[in-house]
């Protein structure tokens, strides 16, 4: 330990090195980027496809089959899943972690190349494809408005004003933009004046496709000149198509403003978009992979007058949610709660070591270390985020811990009347060997975070690595800086006498070690008490694990609410917009709302909505959770037929399932098989043993919403007698019912669409059938009723695959007081009752979140790994094999106090509880070797293991008290916090908590027990001459 004396005899040197660290820590904290969370990103790719008419069991067949086969070939697919409504498809690829998704979008666009072939030929536009982040929501909001203009129009603003614009900022994503559709003219043909002129409505597609064809004309030239040839006849809006020619008859000229309405309208008549119960058209910006959330952010803001200029005056661009302000209040809570923890931490050490300036050392120490650290986490690639500011808050507990064992060790050498610049030297030779041992294991505890796997270690690198840094930088600054510094601030022992402060201090600390040491003697005769305890530890924390709700991550506070609104689908779209209205106005009278913006009809069903709420301030809110909120408007939602409301909050990291997120239920049972009918047939009656479950309730079958049919059921054989084919039929049906397009009108910036379609008023009904009429091969119309017959019935609205595989889900929610493990055991056990058919296979819950998540270890296997690697670490730093299991013998009294406090307080066990629980295993190993190391010290001088485990416990009960009361206040601000953020640092705080209130006080006793029961064991097997194999060593 010369090295660590070498920088006492040189102040100016340690004293340098220190600022050094300080400087390049400011300078990397004003370069690191800002986020809600670490980057979590999960390469996804996004192939949506439309094909207008079409039932979702066709686009399922014919379009969602062909894209899925085509996309087994692409490089690093992990699963492919689709969803099929009504004229469109949606296939996602999500592939491993590590895949780079430019080159797997090359790969996809070829996959979708070769896959044209087999697609249906009545596709208005090839399958595009969309890198996305399904784990990330958008980072900003914006509604566009307008008295004046129509959704159309605003609609045409938005995809070729505000898109472009907005997707060139550097750190944008996807721009999504809903609400409406694009501009479109739209005939609409009466089907008695196309009777009444003979024509059909073949011939009108095929007339105005024929004339609005685009093509080059080639070019007339001589020697001198050259001449573009061009037509003069576009066709551009609905009054450049009134006069065009359908059909000629001898009786004369037939026009389409004769048998049509042609008008300037929209491709999608189902679908709208408001914002605070006003027409609006919605875009939603995600930021790209890797991205700074606010820095991207601040540069759409500062776009923001640019775009304005961009629309008319009489348009308004609004933002409705802006991601930064919770980042920023977050971060800014987060960053209180250091400063008040750090301020807790100096107070304990000026406490107990009674001396002002001996709070200064550790105080030097934790700054010099924690703002260092800065510089690693910046050279690193990281962000500041909840979770990096959080692993510092809990730092600040391990890093006073290191200041203090080296401080504590030289005042306890200038209480024995040494100088401090002597007393400096000979403490840190003293503890600097145990220091490292110490740190060593916090190290391996730290890392193993990594073992996690898959995006639960992507969210959690930063966290473990962080504190890994800080853990580094904290032996080095305590067997470097510490030691100089005590050297030259602490005063010889005299000065101190007349100070009230140092004398209360030692009053204080001789009364609790006095009777420390006299109830520890009792526990020693006592063993068995010690032994009870600990075992009762032991068992305790199973059952309290077992116990306990498990969940991923605790629901962040984000202050954004999604809502849906399911319409009955017997419902036409007009019926559902006053009934999403009545919603949208019941939602703005909550006090705690902004805004509220939302989407009806389109991709998400024609009777359904989507709303997105944006809270007020948490303090303009009286501090309520946005949990609480939105369970009041779900209560406060009106009752209205034919409408089904639901809310949850929106997470700024959402992990969950496709399934879990389409209903309200919180657990999900996953059926699939390559029969859909047969899914259809046997999830209901595994639904309907579910319900009869105690420990479940709201069981429901999810992907299997129906929907109104009509199903014509021709008679081929009377069709060929009359001259009548399938695909006749076909198109006369598309051109009635489908909103077809049938040409694109090209201009400079745009292509728009012309759609087709029957007047409503003939369409309303399925009766309407009965007025089709489908030309022969003669040019004859016959009825449709000659030849076929209907029939009424229900049919999915939607079709989910997973995998190649139709899937379903039945979703359910816990009863009060039964555990998901729980209940996954009494659904296996009524699943074979149901006697499913061997065609279709059931996951759980967990085996779809693993796949999801591409998780590596378990909990209980992680800490178990963590448990082996500290042994190891220990055993080879001993040289022992027993010493390493006194060590560990903490470990289950921390996990009970840790585990205790969440089942006390209601809380779930999350994967930041189960960070907290490592963190407590670390501390507590470092007090034990901290207690172990000084009493082999004791053992090498000569004293028994009973005197010297006693005279361990006096010498170190001072230190242990300080560095565990310290962590423990560090953490009390992380479990009283209220504000914005503190969803995440609450489990966290009250597990340290906890863990050290209950867990540390049991340590204290039962260390010493297991030492000697130990020391006994070895003794027992000096006796059989097999104490080398244990490594034993004194």
């Amino acid at each position: 330990m010369n090295i660590f004396a070498l920088f006492v005899h040189r102040p100016v040197a340690s004293v340098l090195l220190g600022i050094a660290m300080i400087l390049l820590g400011i300078l990397a904290y004003f370069r690191l980027p800002v986020a809600a969370l670490p980057q979590a990103d999960i390469p996804t790719i996004v192939v949506r496809a439309n094909l207008p008419g079409a039932s979702p069991e066709s686009m399922s067949a014919t379009v969602a089959t062909p894209l899925e086969r085509a996309m087994m070939g692409v490089s690093g697919v992990k699963a492919i899943n689709s969803s099929s409504s009504q004229n469109s498809t949606q296939v996602t690829l999500h592939f491993d972690l590590d895949t780079d998704i430019n080159e797997a979008a090359r790969e996809v666009q070829a996959a979708i190349n070769a896959a044209i072939s087999q697609l249906p030929s009545g596709m208005p536009s090839p399958p595009e494809y969309f890198k996305v982040n399904p784990s990330q929501s958008p980072i900003f909001y914006l509604a566009l408005s307008s008295k004046y203009l129509s959704a159309g129009q605003l609609y045409e603003l938005a995809t070729n004003q505000l898109q472009p614009n907005l997707a060139q900022i550097s750190g944008v994503g996807e721009v999504e933009i809903d609400g409406a559709s694009m501009p479109a003219v739209r005939i609409v043909l009466n089907p008695n004046a196309l009777i009444s002129q003979g024509v059909s409505l073949e011939q009108v597609r095929q007339a105005v496709e024929k004339s609005n064809v685009v093509q080059s004309l080639g070019v007339i030239e001589n020697q001198q000149h050259r001449w573009q040839v061009a037509l003069s006849t576009d066709l551009k809006a609905a009054a450049d198509f009134d006069n065009l020619i359908i059909h000629q008859t001898p009786q004369g000229i037939v026009r389409l403003k004769d048998i049509a309405k042609v008008d300037d309208s929209v491709e999608n008549r189902y679908v709208s978009g408001f914002h605070n119960g006003e027409p609006a058209v919605i875009i939603k910006i995600n930021r790209q992979p890797n991205a700074n959330t606010i820095a991207t952010i601040e540069k759409i803001k500062a776009k923001l007058p640019e775009l304005n200029s961009l629309i008319p005056a009489d348009a308004q661009l609004t933002t409705v949610m802006d991601g930064s302000e919770i980042i920023h209040a977050g971060l800014k809570e987060a960053r209180d709660t250091l400063l008040f923890s750090m301020l807790l931490v100096v107070i304990v050490v000026a406490l107990m070591l009674g001396r002002l300036q001996s709070a200064i050392v550790p105080t030097i120490a934790m700054l010099v270390t924690l703002i260092g650290a800065t510089s690693l986490v910046y050279l690193a690639g990281f962000s500041l985020n909840n979770l990096s500011i959080m692993a510092v808050i809990v730092a600040i507990g391990l890093v006073v811990d290191d200041a203090i064992v080296v401080l504590e060790n030289i005042e306890r050498h200038i209480e024995q009347g040494e100088t401090p610049f002597n007393a400096a030297i000979q403490g840190v030779r003293e503890v600097g060997f145990t220091l490292i041992a110490m740190n060593l294991a916090l190290i391996v505890i730290f890392i193993s975070v990594l073992f996690m796997g898959g995006v639960i270690e992507r969210l959690f690198r930063e966290f473990s690595l962080t504190l890994v840094f800080i853990v580094i930088l904290s032996v080095f600054v305590s067997l470097i800086l510490t030691p100089s510094l005590s050297a030259r601030c602490l005063k010889p022992l005299n000065s101190q006498n007349h100070q009230v402060l140092y004398m209360y201090s030692q009053r204080m600390m001789q009364y609790l070690t006095q009777h420390y040491l006299h109830s520890l003697k009792w526990i020693m005769r006592h063993a068995y008490l010690a032994i009870l305890l600990w075992l009762g530890a032991i068992a305790g924390s199973i059952y309290l694990y077992q116990s306990l709700p498990k969940k991923i991550l605790p629901e962040q506070d984000t202050g954004r609410i999604e809502t849906f609104i399911r319409g009955d689908d017997g419902f036409s779209f007009q019926i559902m917009q006053p009934k999403i209205l009545t919603f949208s106005q019941s939602l703005l009278k909550d006090p705690a709302i902004k805004d509220v913006i939302g989407t009806s009809g389109g991709a998400g069903g024609t009777t359904n909505s989507f709303f997105m709420v944006s809270l007020k301030p948490k303090a303009e809110r009286d501090g309520q959770t946005t949990h609480e909120i939105a369970e009041r408007i779900r209560q406060n939602a009106p009752w209205l037929a034919g409408a089904i409301f639901s809310a949850r909050v929106q997470q700024d990291l959402d992990l969950e399932d496709l399934f879990a997120t389409s209903g309200g239920q919180d657990y999900l049972l996953l059926l699939q098989s390559d029969d859909v009918a047969l899914l259809r047939k046997w999830a209901p009656k595994v639904a309907e043993a579910m319900q009869k479950l105690p420990e479940l309730d709201e069981v429901e079958t999810l992907g299997d919403e129906g929907a109104q049919h009509v199903t014509l059921d021709i008679h081929r054989e009377a069709a060929r007698r009359l001259g009548i084919d399938i695909e006749s039929i076909s198109s006369v049906l598309n051109n009635s019912f489908s909103q077809r397009q049938i040409s694109t009108i090209y201009d400079q910036t745009n292509q728009f669409h012309v759609v087709m379609e029957i007047d409503k008023r003939f369409t309303e009904n399925p009766e309407s059938l009965a007025n089709i009429k489908v030309p022969n091969q003669n040019g004859e119309y016959v009825p449709l009723t000659n030849f076929a017959t209907w029939s009424y019935g229900i049919t999915n609205d939607r079709v989910h695959r997973r995998n190649q595989y139709a899937a379903m889900g039945i979703g359910y929610v816990l009863k009060q007081g039964y555990t998901a493990e729980q209940a996954e055991t009494a659904i296996r056990g009524v699943l074979p009752q149901v006697m499913l058919p061997h065609q279709i296979f059931v996951a759980t819950d967990q085996d779809v979140e693993a796949e999801s998540l591409q998780a590596g270890l378990s909990t209980p296997m992680l800490l178990l790994a963590v448990i082996m690697l500290i042994y190891i670490v220990l055993g080879v730093t001993y040289e022992s094999m027993l010493h390493p299991l006194t060590i560990l013998s903490t470990v289950p009294a921390v996990a009970l106090g840790g585990l205790l406090t969440l089942w006390l307080f209601n809380f779930e066990f999350s994967l930041i509880a189960l960070l907290g629980m490592f963190l407590l295993i670390g501390i507590v190993v470092k007090n034990a070797i901290l207690l172990i190391d000084f009493t082999l010290q004791q053992r090498r001088l000569g004293k028994t293991a009973f005197e010297s485990i006693l005279s361990a416990a006096a010498l170190r009960f001072r230190p242990i008290l300080m560095t565990n009361t310290a962590a423990l206040l560090g953490a009390i601000p992380l479990a009283l916090s209220t504000t914005e953020g503190s969803e995440l640092r609450q489990p966290l705080g009250i597990v340290i908590m906890g863990g050290l209130a209950l867990g540390q006080l049991l340590t204290l006793y039962t260390t010493p027990v297991m030492y000697l029961l130990l020391e006994k064991l070895a003794q027992m097997c000096k006796q059989f001459n097999i104490t080398n194999a244990f490594g034993y060593r004194r």
